[in-house]
């Protein structure tokens, strides 16, 4: 009797341009955190990366309302409004390409790898979104740490590098290029209560 084999791994094909615009989020969520300065933001897909942005704002909002993430600080709080409504910060999804154009704009050169965050918008890459890292444990922690570096940048971090090797990388430390020693962590506050950082980036 043959022995089945396993059958061969899915190949993710990434976009690499969409046509620029993007689809919103037309629904809200409900808040997550309790305390500290309430973000409202909106979700925005861009036409072209195959992604529902209601899935996406789903994802975004799962990762914000963690009680690792920056709501663990007790100085910000967030709810996701649908497009249209008042907010402050949008959270974008865009093929590597678009996220290059955009990211250029404000100042910040992503050579279709890696994500921004400029003024009050966060760019992710959708080649990111779906491939994640190799040094990374899983596409979706690697959501979760994109996720919360870009916002955190958009709550006023900069970046910091490893503290020391073996311990919890910082959510602001360049994760997407390498782990300088650390172990691979998306949380803020991994225990729900300690900021994990390091040293500033050198500028």
């Amino acid at each position: 009797m043959a022995s089945s084999s396993p059958p061969p791994p899915t190949t993710v094909v990434v976009p690499v341009r969409g046509n620029g615009a993007f689809d919103y989020a037309t629904t809200g969520g409900e808040r997550v955190g309790t305390a500290g300065h309430l973000v409202h933001y909106v979700v925005a897909t861009e036409q072209g990366t195959g992604i529902d942005p209601a899935l996406f704002a789903e994802a975004v909002q799962r990762t914000l309302g963690d009680p690792r993430s920056w709501i663990a600080g007790g100085r910000f709080s967030f709810q996701r409004v649908p497009w249209g409504a008042a907010s402050e910060l949008t959270v974008h999804l865009a093929t590597p390409s678009t996220t290059d154009t955009m990211c250029t704009r404000r100042g910040v050169r992503t050579r279709g790898e890696v994500s921004c965050r400029g003024g009050r918008d966060v760019i992710i890459n959708l080649k990111r979104w779906l491939l994640g890292v190799a040094w990374y444990p899983s596409v979706a922690e690697y959501r979760d740490m994109v996720v919360n570096h870009e916002v955190g940048h958009f709550l006023g971090n900069g970046h910091a590098v490893c503290p020391r090797p073996g311990a919890p990388a910082p959510v602001m430390a360049r994760q997407s290029f390498g782990l300088e020693g650390c172990v691979a962590n998306a949380w803020p506050y991994p225990d729900g209560k300690t900021f994990v950082t390091g040293p500033p980036a050198p500028r």
